[in-house]
């Protein structure tokens, strides 16, 4: 069998013209059907294991094997914690399961840092998958689900379109999606929709992204480490164009998969809605990959929030919220990287949201026309947030 795998061919998510022949010519005949009313359910398994197969054959470890543990791990957990939930709620067993679901990825994260090379529990994808598996676990244990099968978990957990990099979605949303086909004139719509994110994940991806990445990075990088100091001019032109530069690749990705999707009759959630536009550093945050963020708002910052309010932990509740930010950030950090850099990452943009927060409460008798902040929104918070990049960039 592993034999077979090797004759595969690596076609890398959204990476060239090849993978979206392929990718469209596959996804053509979902569409079709769904246009007459009717889901190909197996298909789209082959259709899904295929790329997803493809995606992993290629790299430094046998990434397929590892997927396969880790879906195996991860099937054992919901099963266990969904008949467990139907008769006891005991909130150390739950943590103790999100803490098992989480494990695979700990090792992942660590590993690197401790013994030098990728761990062999790793494969492409694993952070956006685990994002959604313990997300199930947490709304199983809120009653948000209030049951799911083990097939409905394996095909949100392994849709295909955003396996590798998200956008990170939630499984009451998705589960109603895919059971509900869409009119004929809202496929349509889709239709139109995917040919629109195309076209601007290409622009994105493939012009904008290569343009400030490939052909105005490097140069820059020279001159300010020829400059030196500690901070100077080209430094700061760095640290603007690999901001742009991540957030053009980025959100380009993410049109691909939206557009992908869209032709699998599924509307998955937006990531970027203008973050450079923002008014503050926590409307930023509510633009700039907003699946992620908003997973760490509603699963990490709220709870943190609530567990020290019941606890009386802090008399204040901004110091409760500040905290919490803190916290919050932090761990979006390490999710990036066990790195000194991925770290500060989080504890700049951390105290940052205090910041924010302690100047809005201050000055919100003052602030009366909204609009007037608008006008120069751009400098100031992709300033402040590209700053945070300047350590990885100059790597």
């Amino acid at each position: 069998m592993m034999e077979l795998y090797k004759q595969l061919p690596h076609l890398e998510p959204y990476g060239d013209l090849q993978y979206f022949l392929y990718v469209i010519v596959a996804t053509l005949p979902i569409f079709i059907g769904l246009f007459f009313k009717k889901r190909f359910a197996l298909y789209e398994v082959l259709v899904s294991l295929f790329f997803i197969v493809t995606m992993l054959v290629g790299g430094k470890t046998n990434q397929i094997s590892a997927l396969i543990l880790y879906v195996i791990w991860q099937v054992l957990l919901i099963s266990f914690y969904k008949r467990y939930r139907k008769q006891r709620d005991s909130k150390w067993i739950f943590y103790l399961v999100s803490f098992l679901s989480l494990l695979p990825i700990v090792f992942v994260k660590v590993s690197p840092a401790i013994h030098g090379p990728q761990s062999l529990f790793g494969f492409l994808g694993i952070s956006y998958l685990t994002f959604r598996a313990v997300g199930v676990i947490v709304e199983l244990r809120d009653g948000v689900i209030k049951d799911l099968t083990i097939r409905q978990f394996l095909r949100f957990l392994l849709f295909m379109p955003t396996f590798s990099s998200g956008p990170i979605d939630r499984f009451k949303r998705f589960n109603e999606n895919y059971e509900t086909i869409p009119e004929r004139d809202e496929l349509m719509d889709m239709l139109e929709e995917a040919v629109k994110y195309i076209m601007l994940g290409f622009l994105y991806k493939f012009i904008l992204a290569h343009v400030l990445g490939e052909i105005l990075l490097p140069p820059l990088k020279n001159l300010a480490l020829q400059t030196g100091g500690f901070f100077n001019h080209y430094a700061l032109a760095v640290m603007y164009t690999f901001g742009l530069d991540l957030f053009f690749d980025f959100a380009g990705y993410s049109m691909f998969a939206l557009a992908i999707s869209n032709l699998m009759g599924i509307h998955s959630p937006i990531n970027f809605n203008k973050p450079f536009l923002s008014r503050d550093l926590k409307e930023f945050w509510n633009r700039w990959h907003m699946s992620l963020s908003f997973w760490f708002r509603d699963f990490v910052f709220m709870r943190m929030v609530m567990v020290m309010t019941r606890k009386k932990i802090f008399k204040n509740r901004n110091v409760t919220s500040s905290v919490a930010y803190v916290v919050n950030m932090l761990i979006m950090g390490f999710w990036h990287g066990v790195t000194w850099y991925y770290i500060a990452y989080g504890l700049f943009h951390g105290i940052g949201l205090v910041i924010n927060d302690a100047w809005v409460r201050k000055k919100k008798r003052s602030i009366k026309n909204g609009k007037k902040l608008e006008r120069v929104p751009y400098l100031r918070i992709a300033g402040f947030s590209c700053l945070a990049w300047l350590s990885p960039s100059m790597s």
